[in-house]
């Protein structure tokens, strides 16, 4: 889709659940948003939905499909594509332009750059390289069928979400034991670990895990926490709180335990708008958050989570999201960068 001279039917400013008068940091700077809307409107007709690497790349064999990501095999190596797809309740909603492009960075952001924003000092991870824009290369290993979700918030409106047990009366979630008298949204004394494991079609919480040794359980479980409190450290110092997130880790076959998935990126992660959630809170309203969730996907509300995106990546990173020049297809552009990258491997 191209973009006509005519400017596009501006989407809402995204403002938070329950009202108030406040402006959203989100629409703090309307010439950037606009810019975006107008960059994502353009886009839409050269999102990444589907991908087929080894149609491309000779020796690529695809694995799994995942709701976001794609993931091929090349010997020791797997080559992790970070999609545009946008799933919400198990289930792919629409494509979001640049979206995919946002995670990436930000996964490998958080896990090797050497400024602020690494976690090498806490745990070593599986990424190689990143040879494109929406592709991670990472070393193979042995995967722990578990979710490490860190929660720093009573929050959540999923049967699972720690407000909707809270508020049925659950006093002890995954060998956590919570007060009485806590209200939505309100801060917990501590973070906690809520590991879940995948069921057929969901993600069901589980109390202990017989999937893993203790040893690496708890080793994993350290390593989840301390990756959480530094993840708000970092957030906090950008304006964001860190609600809540994932991670997944895998053992090396020296016995290394790694993080092997994406960092604090927008589908792991819940961030709230920090200036204003003591005010909101106590006024009960809901926080001013960038969710991912879409019940539907009209194409302004599509340009506007695209702005979403950029703008968690540009508030987390303190950097100027590029926004893609030219409209090469995706597909062919990725197909290149990792048939090069594995070709350097070899």
């Amino acid at each position: 889709m191209s973009s006509s001279s005519s400017s596009p039917p501006r989407a809402p400013p995204l403002t938070a659940a329950g009202g108030g008068t406040t402006t959203s940091l989100l629409a703090a700077d309307p010439g950037h948003r606009d810019a975006v809307l107008l960059a994502a409107r353009a886009a839409m007709g050269n999102c990444l939905g589907e991908t087929r690497l080894d149609l491309d790349v000779p020796g690529l064999r695809l694995a799994a499909k995942g709701k976001v990501r794609d993931v091929y095999e090349s010997g020791e190596h797997l080559v992790l594509v970070t999609t545009d797809r946008q799933s919400a309740f198990d289930r792919v909603l629409a494509s979001i332009p640049f979206k995919g492009q946002v995670c990436s960075y930000l996964a490998v952001n958080f896990s090797t750059s050497a400024d602020e924003h690494k976690t090498r000092h806490i745990t070593p991870n599986a990424v190689v390289s990143s040879p494109d824009k929406n592709v991670t290369i990472a070393k193979r290993c042995s995967v722990f069928p578990v979710e490490f979700v860190v929660r720093g918030y009573v929050t959540g409106s999923t049967d699972t979400s720690l407000w909707t047990v809270y508020n049925k009366g659950l006093r002890n979630y995954c060998g956590n034991a919570l007060p009485n008298g806590m209200v939505k949204n309100q801060r917990l004394s501590t973070n906690i670990l809520t590991p879940t494991t995948k069921a057929v079609d969901h993600d069901v919480p589980i109390i202990s895990s017989g999937l893993m040794s203790k040893e690496d359980f708890d080793e994993a479980r350290s390593k989840a926490l301390s990756l959480f409190k530094y993840g708000q450290e970092v957030a906090l110092e950008n304006g964001l709180i860190l609600v809540d997130t994932k991670y997944e880790f895998g053992k090396a076959d020296d016995g290394t335990i790694m993080l092997i998935d994406e960092v604090h990126t927008p589908d792991s992660s819940r961030y709230w708008i920090a200036s204003s959630y003591e005010e909101r809170f106590k006024s009960g309203l809901e926080p001013e958050n960038v969710d991912k969730v879409l019940p539907d996907a009209p194409e302004d509300l599509v340009c506007e989570l695209a702005w979403r995106y950029i703008f968690l990546f540009e508030t987390i990173t303190n950097s100027k999201f590029e926004i893609p020049e030219t409209q090469e297809p995706i597909q062919e552009r990725i197909s290149r960068n990792v048939a090069e990258a594995l070709h350097r491997l070899c």
